[in-house]
């Protein structure tokens, strides 16, 4: 999928996009919306939680299994959409709207095919991946009855996920922040009315958490399709050709995301090894670390869809700028979250971790402090190359940062005083990687760089 041919007048249509003449302004704009969908989600977990905390501990523990089990496999499939946005960003900046309906009706209808699969097999699976994921008894058979239910909305939870793409690529970013928050609203009061029961609709238990969510689930993608079908438009045909896209995207961007998560994986492994005190801290440092990532890829998101489009309207010199501004502030914010970690470790401390463990936790929370502007810029960059579809560049990065990181991490001495500090170290060390590769591909322009200042 390649711009039209007249670059000089693309260049001149784009030239009144607000971005040229309110840079600062247009990405913080573009990032609230973005931001606040973001936090919608795990607002949304915390209420599930809350509402099946009051069955029991085995229906907590299945709402568990069945939320890590989840997020893991749409994890995958997260290339529908970063790899939507950015192709309808650089087909809308090339003008050329068919090929990014085509692009955008695609990833739904490939989400759809995906869904209905996951939907046939996870029901047959759901017994044995629960399971592995550790649950027996009852806990096992609430965790099955929850997943298989949860599965239904899967078709519609990746429709979703290419919907929200196209609509990131079109830079309509405040219609997913609606759908989104009206969806997880939707979610909260279904869990109120069905887990425990209101007049004369029957308690159904955790099937109730889930049954919420897969409607909430339907209801959004439904709202999401109309959205794109209103702005955009739909295309007359889909084209398999086109399969090779998503199929690249796809398969670096699950390379990606295994390394990212095998790294964190064994960062916990490795503190929890350390002793029960330090599994503890380490839990309440990654959980605000973590958080701190939404506010982050708030930025990511906008600078892809904004490279995206000025690289399809052949204006490097802007999809630079985008770069730089981007990059600056989340560095600025990165900065200002570090400063406010760094202000708050006695009240974390007290609100999330035992009093046994907050000698472990404090030098541990001020190294994840520190590394927050690294963390930022790693952020941003990541979501700059997405926007030059530089997925290929960002797999390797994370092949180099993750043998690295994961060398150290195992040669760690896990008995030794201070391992737990050394841990979040060592992950800085991985994020530094990370930023210092992706801000290179882009000043000056290491290697094959799409953003090189002489293309």
């Amino acid at each position: 999928m390649t711009a039209g041919p007249d670059a000089a007048g693309d260049e001149a249509k784009a030239a009144d996009h607000p971005f040229i003449s309110r840079p600062h302004h247009t990405l913080l704009a573009l990032s609230l919306p973005i931001l606040l969908a973001l936090i919608a989600e795990p607002l949304t977990g915390l209420a599930d939680t809350a509402f099946v905390a009051r069955l029991g501990s085995g229906p907590l523990a299945a709402l568990g299994v069945g939320t890590v089990t989840l997020s893991s496999i749409f994890w995958v499939f997260n290339f529908l959409g970063i790899g939507t946005a950015t192709e309808v960003a650089r087909a809308l900046g090339a003008r050329e709207r068919q090929i990014a309906q085509e692009v955008a009706g695609l990833a739904m209808a490939l989400g759809a095919g995906l869904g209905l699969l996951l939907l046939v097999a996870g029901g047959l699976t759901a017994g044995p991946v629960a399971e592995v994921m550790g649950a027996s008894g009852s806990v096992l058979d609430a965790a099955v009855t929850y997943l298989r239910i949860r599965l239904v909305g899967m078709p519609a939870l990746l429709i979703m996920s290419g919907a929200f793409g196209a609509l990131r690529g079109m830079q309509e970013m405040t219609i997913p922040f609606r759908i989104a928050v009206s969806i997880n609203i939707l979610n909260i009061a279904g869990d109120a009315i069905l887990i425990h029961g209101a007049g004369p609709v029957p308690a159904f238990g955790i099937a109730g958490a889930a049954w919420a969510t897969s409607a909430s689930h339907w209801i959004g993608a439904l709202w999401a399709l109309g959205a794109v079908r209103g702005h955009l438009g739909l295309p007359k045909a889909l084209h398999a050709r086109d399969m090779r896209l998503f199929a690249t995207v796809g398969r670096d961007l699950l390379v990606r995301t295994g390394l990212l998560t095998s790294f964190l994986l064994l960062t916990t492994r490795a503190a929890t090894s350390i002793g029960a005190e330090a599994g503890a801290a380490h839990q309440a440092v990654r959980q605000v670390w973590l958080f701190t990532a939404l506010v982050l890829d708030a930025f990511a998101a906008t600078a892809q869809s904004l490279v995206g489009y000025f690289r399809g309207a052949a204006m490097i010199a802007e999809a630079r700028r985008v770069a730089f501004v981007a990059c600056a502030w989340s560095l600025g914010t990165g900065a200002a979250l570090g400063a406010v970690m760094m202000a708050s470790g006695d009240l974390v401390a007290a609100a999330l971790v035992p009093p046994e463990a907050r000698a472990l936790f404090g030098p541990a929370w001020m190294a994840a402090a520190l590394m927050q502007p690294l963390n930022a810029l790693s952020f941003a960059t990541d979501g700059i190359h997405w926007g030059t579809s530089d997925y290929r560049y960002l797999r390797n990065v994370m092949f180099l940062a993750t043998g690295a990181g994961a060398t150290a991490i195992l040669l760690l001495d896990i008995p030794a005083a201070g391992a737990l500090t050394l841990i979040w170290v060592i992950t800085a060390g991985w994020i530094a990687i990370r930023a210092v590769l992706g801000v290179a591909r882009i000043w000056p322009g290491l290697g094959a760089s799409p953003l090189r200042a002489d293309m």
